[in-house]
């Protein structure tokens, strides 16, 4: 037992447990963020007698006497400071790693009210965030730093329109930790539930017991395949990834659910899963692609080790590349990535009527819908779903994870239940960034104009489809690099193993094989003799030309205008690399494709609702800004609802760049029509209206018979440069993107930052080692660049006309983190004389040992 002060209140705990436990379970100061309770992340830090610390590792019976606060126990003022300093500077994104930023910030800034920004990144620098990529928290911190010092928060008027740099609607509660991210809801009677999973990646499970743990007390039940009502095979795309393993099925992963156990508690539930037994009839693992590939290896499924294969291919490569005065071959690989988004999946479901309500923290609500719904064998009244503040994503959320689980069991149970992974499941179960196997050939005439190229991509895909088939698809339509030329071919396959699936991830398979191309192209230019800068601007697309695939692209492409943007920082730096990608926004290539709006007039206010997830890319602002710009009414009319789908309609996935322009232009549309009725009528009289607007992106299927397909609406175009020091650190990172037309120029930037900065531990520090399809690493041991490790970033904002469709806003999200790792390699080359091939990069100041 020990008695402390939590935010200057007297508490006794007469229990022994984690600090975490007890502030957020008991307490409910859900402030403090369970990103992994190993000590490694910082979204649980509070203050300890004034000193940061991680609220996961001291126990509550070693604190007699100390002095607890957490972001709930601040002063008003200091909140208003934090609010409007993070506000301000752009700090916020997906929001799960502020309250322990801010925590930072205030132990550095009661001892040091005027710091340097070395010293704000030094004391930040046991708090992750994949979002930000720091730059924007450490200005935000060094503003609070400023305001505290006058002691008055500045008072600004600000006109929401598109194009402004207006803070994100949600910093507030994200700042002050009043955000409901799922794991920080609590309901009366609720349970909690988690699965017992497979003991080996490839095995039959010959039986399943269970008796012992049913007759534990506390335990509400232990469920198995048999008992899913519905159907129990489940999949994004392909419905192979089962819900549970059934007796007599074979095991695909580690991460496979052979039981789900719930409990009363947390601790009546671990007990419970140990004691669930199976019988496992153990098989030869399938360990990697090559291994999947030979003859007579071992199927992981029934229909064979591959996943999907795509051949893409305009003119005739290989007679160009013979023809070619310079010809360059090369393989390439890169390798599994962990997403390492802050927030760990969590879902909490509860009986509603005669289905169930699911709170999730996903990328699509309407398609953990469907995967619930056929699951369940219920019908879209029965099943709900409603997105929660969503702690980040990058691709990685967009399978379920634990929200069909948590439906199950209240399905089952008729209670409420929350079922969350731990971050070593997180980082076992959910699918990462596809390793791939490439050559390239590439052949240009003797003024570096590329005549063609030829390449094969070979990826492991994992234990399950999950999108395994479009990014094998994208990573082979995009190869052929943002260059005008028309001899292009390459083969691509995606294999089953049984690692770990593998799925989306920012870039979608494009920052695999930008590396290779990219890279290619670098080499390409000094056996020509001229510059990187020079071969790149003499190859570029440009507005009415033909991209590989036969696109003609339009007036907004500024793939010209990145280049120019950074050739004054390349010409003047010595150690300098160059790389440029480009990166569909939508998903393009004939599949329907619709962002979709409905603005509702409701007490004098214009509530939006669009079934589209914001996580953490700011839709949400975006939106708002539209509607403020197009209406002329200030943010304080304006309500934006989370994505649902009982009262939002279906805006598609938050996936390819898409919702800024899809979701973007339908809520314009929709404005349109209520600014009609606004001319006759206000908004008091239009009470009990809405308005909806619909934009559906029309394209041609791969492959299709016609001379220029349109394979997607629209392209972003980005040109980044990576500069060294004497010492082979990284002095800057330059990254210019054109936007078409910057929505929030604030969150683009923010945006790019972070593109970068997670894709600089892709090119340098982050590793996801597999033994025997078991993941070794943990959260701490990922590699992910902290704070005091990030150079200066640049990033320049290109907006260009042109686009016809979402206010002629071009998606961000993924191209941020595509061209980085080719910059980065081509600036080793360029500082001593080693070409890589492989990421991470070796032999750099960054490698591990």
């Amino acid at each position: 037992m020990a008695t402390f002060t939590v935010n200057g209140r007297v508490v006794s705990v007469e229990k022994n447990q984690k600090l975490l436990r007890y502030l957020r379970d008991e307490l409910h100061l859900t402030s403090v963020k369970d990103g992994c309770s190993e000590g490694a992340c910082g979204t649980c830090h509070v203050l300890i007698d004034g000193k940061a610390t991680k609220a996961c590792i001291p126990q509550t019976d070693k604190l007699e006497g100390k002095a607890i606060v957490t972001v709930e126990g601040l002063s008003d003022f200091e909140k208003e400071v934090y609010t409007y300093a993070f506000g301000k500077a752009g700090a916020v994104q997906c929001g799960f790693c502020i309250p322990g930023m801010v925590i930072s910030a205030k132990a550095l800034l009661d001892m040091n009210p005027d710091p340097t920004e070395e010293e704000v990144a030094y004391a930040i620098r046991n708090n992750i965030c994949r979002c930000t990529g720091y730059v924007k928290i450490i200005q935000a911190i060094l503003l609070a730093a400023e305001v505290f010092r006058i002691g008055e928060v500045p008072r600004e008027s600000q006109e929401w329109k598109v194009g402004a740099r207006v803070p994100r609607i949600d910093v507030r509660e994200k700042v002050t930790g009043t955000g409901q991210y799922p794991d920080d809801v609590y309901l009366d009677g609720m349970i909690y539930a988690s699965a017992v999973r497979s003991a080996y990646p490839r095995a039959i499970v010959k039986a399943i017991h269970t008796e012992e743990a049913r007759a534990l007390p506390g335990v509400v039940g232990v469920f198995t395949a048999a008992d899913v009502p519905g159907i129990n095979k489940v999949g994004h795309l392909v419905k192979d990834w089962d819900t549970m393993i059934a007796v007599g099925d074979t095991t695909h992963y580690l991460g496979d659910a052979i039981a789900l156990v719930a409990a009363e508690d947390r601790e009546t539930l671990e007990k419970a899963k140990a004691l669930v037994q199976v019988d496992y009839e153990v098989l030869e693992s399938v360990r990697s692609a090559e291994e999947a590939r030979a003859e007579n290896a071992p199927l992981v499924h029934r229909t064979g080790n591959l996943l999907a294969h795509r051949h893409i291919h305009r003119g005739n490569a290989a007679f160009a590349i013979a023809k070619s005065k310079h010809v360059l071959t090369r393989r390439f690989h890169t390798p599994y990535t962990e997403h390492a988004f802050l927030e760990p999946e969590c879902a909490v479901a509860y009986p509603d009527g005669d289905g169930v309500m699911v709170l999730s923290s996903d990328q699509g609500t309407y398609d953990t819908q469907q995967e619930t719904m056929r699951m369940l064998g219920l019908g879209p009244d029965q099943v709900k779903v409603r997105n929660m503040l969503v702690g980040g994503g990058f691709g990685g959320k967009e399978d379920v994870t634990v929200q069909h689980h948590a439906a199950l069991v209240a399905y089952l149970t008729k209670r409420p239940v929350k079922v969350k992974l731990s971050r070593a499941e997180s980082i076992l179960i959910h699918p990462k960034r596809h390793p791939m196997d490439m050559e390239f050939a590439l052949g240009c005439d003797e003024n570096g104009i590329i005549q063609g190229v030829a390449a094969q991509i070979i990826a492991d895909t994992g234990a399950y489809a999950s999108l395994g088939g479009p990014v094998l698809e994208r990573a082979c339509t995009h190869a052929a690099g943002p260059y005008n030329y028309q001899n292009f071919e390459i083969d691509g396959y995606a294999y089953y193993t049984n690692n770990p699936p593998a799925g989306a991830f920012r870039g979608f398979g494009v920052t695999q094989s930008c590396f290779a191309i990219e890279s290619l192209l670098n080499e390409m230019a000094d056996v020509v003799g001229i510059s990187p800068w020079e071969i790149r601007y003499r190859n570029a697309i440009r507005p009415g030309q033909e991209l590989p695939n036969g696109q003609i692209v339009d007036e907004s492409t500024g793939l010209v205008e990145t280049l120019e943007a950074i050739k004054p920082y390349y010409d003047s730096a010595k150690y300098a690399g160059l790389a440029c990608a480009m990166k569909n926004a939508g998903v393009g290539v004939g599949i329907p494709d619709t962002g979709r709006v409905r603005l509702a007039v409701q007490e004098g206010k214009v509530h939006i609702y669009a079934g589209a997830s914001c996580i953490g890319q700011g839709l949400g602002t975006v939106l708002t800004q539209t509607v403020c710009g197009l209406l002329s009414i200030p943010p304080e009319q304006v309500v934006y609802e989370h994505a649902n789908t009982y009262e939002s309609p279906d805006s598609g996935t938050t996936s390819g760049s898409r919702q800024t322009l899809f979701t973007g232009e339908a809520c314009r549309r929709a404005c349109e029509s209520l600014l009609n009725a606004m001319k006759e009528k206000s908004l008091t009289e239009l009470e009990g209206r809405e308005f909806r607007g619909t934009y559906l992106g029309k394209t041609d299927p791969l492959g299709a018979d016609v001379p220029n397909p349109v394979s997607h609406i629209a392209y972003g175009y980005a040109t980044q440069m990576c500069e060294l020091n004497e010492d082979g650190t990284i002095r800057q990172i330059v990254a210019a993107h054109d936007v078409g037309r910057a929505v929030n120029p604030l969150s683009v930037e923010g945006q790019i930052e972070g593109g970068v900065v997670m894709s600089m531990g892709f090119a340098l520090t982050e590793q996801y080692p597999l033994t025997d399809c078991r993941p070794t690493a943990k959260f701490g041991t990922l590699g992910l660049f902290r704070a005091h490790q990030v150079p200066q970033i640049k990033a320049i904002v290109v907006e260009k006309d042109g686009l016809k469709v979402g206010g002629g806003a071009i998606g961000i999200g993924e191209i941020t983190s595509i061209p980085t790792a080719p910059a980065i390699a081509d600036a080793y080359y360029r500082y001593d004389g080693k070409r890589r091939s492989a990421l991470p990069l070796e032999d750099t100041p960054y490698s591990r040992k």
